[in-house]
């Protein structure tokens, strides 16, 4: 039976819904922070985020050439976006759980912050954000508009500025160890970047 348009937006809601209750319970159980990221350097972030989220959310950016498709209607791509939407967010999510009470929704450290070399940081330094993508790529190939794309893109860049700040973070806290995790972890795609 063909996913039907409708159900498939349930279905992508539902997941990034459970992704959001995640990220909020799991904020009620974190360390206290030692450093935290400026308020500005954070709203620049934020924004790139709400951004992405409005391109692939919200039906007024259906304009113009957002509105084009990049892949054709077909079960095929609703269900590999879907497939790719749930395991970028269960990634993230994995991601999260084994960080612990080490993670922050921004860039910080904690109070005996330890880092955490194991799981899925074994494969990827920032593997939340790895999920994270991975999900927006997902959600933009079941919707299949070039506005999914631009949110993946838009993405993509308000991750760079944050991970960029985490590693700062993470150099000056942990030194030569963090410098040799560095070498030894790619950022976000195993073996390759």
């Amino acid at each position: 039976m063909a996913l039907l348009q409708s159900d498939l937006h349930l279905y992508i809601d539902a997941v990034w819904i459970s992704a959001l209750i995640v990220w909020v319970v799991g904020a009620l159980t974190t360390k206290r922070a030692a450093r935290v990221q400026s308020p500005g350097s954070r709203l620049m972030q934020a924004l790139f985020f709400i951004l992405a989220f409005l391109l692939l959310f919200q039906d007024a950016f259906r304009l113009g050439p957002l509105a084009w498709r990049f892949v054709p209607r077909s079960s095929a791509a609703s269900y590999t976006g879907l497939v790719l939407t749930v395991v970028g967010v269960a990634f993230a999510i994995w991601a999260r759980f084994y960080l612990g009470r080490n993670w922050s929704g921004t860039v910080t450290i904690k109070q005996d912050h330890k880092l955490i070399r194991t799981g899925p940081y074994a494969l990827v330094r920032h593997p939340i954000y790895t999920g994270l993508e991975l999900a927006v790529l997902g959600t933009a190939a079941a919707m299949g508009e070039i506005r999914g794309l631009a949110a993946a893109g838009v993405a993509l860049i308000g991750i760079r500025l944050k991970f960029g700040l985490e590693e700062k973070f993470m150099t000056d806290r942990f030194g030569a160890e963090y410098v040799q995790y560095k070498k030894n972890v790619k950022t976000m795609i195993p073996f390759v970047w």
